[in-house]
């Protein structure tokens, strides 16, 4: 999988244009991804990424990085050894890419807008 582009509310990946927040991972897109809180990421809206065990997860925080990760999710993620950034959506899916160059077991979830 590759992030072709991201702009405000939508996201394309290898030629297919979502416009729902949603999880890429090296061999599938989930489209509309909902989270318990909206703009805030709490581990039970990871339970598919974390059973995929990737390496690395790359969080985009949306546009103006609204979306927040709390202590709790980032210290649950270490505990199983998933890598995690987070930045703002855009520089988030260059990450997302990047990684997978590199040949990393990568996950991306990604909030769109805001």
């Amino acid at each position: 999988m590759q992030i072709d582009s991201y702009a405000f509310g939508s996201m394309t990946v290898d030629g297919k244009i979502y416009e729902e927040d949603l999880i890429v991972f090296p061999d599938k897109v989930k489209p509309n991804w909902w989270r318990k809180q909206g703009h805030s990421l709490a581990i039970e809206d990871l339970d598919e990424v974390i059973n995929y065990k990737p390496e690395v997860l790359i969080v985009g925080k949306g546009a103006s990085s609204c979306m927040q990760i709390p202590s709790s999710t980032k210290n649950l993620l270490k505990q199983k050894h998933i890598e995690i950034i987070d930045e703002d959506t855009k520089l988030a899916s260059r990450l997302f890419n990047e990684q997978i160059k590199k040949g990393k077991r990568a996950v991306g979830a990604f909030h769109l807008t805001c």
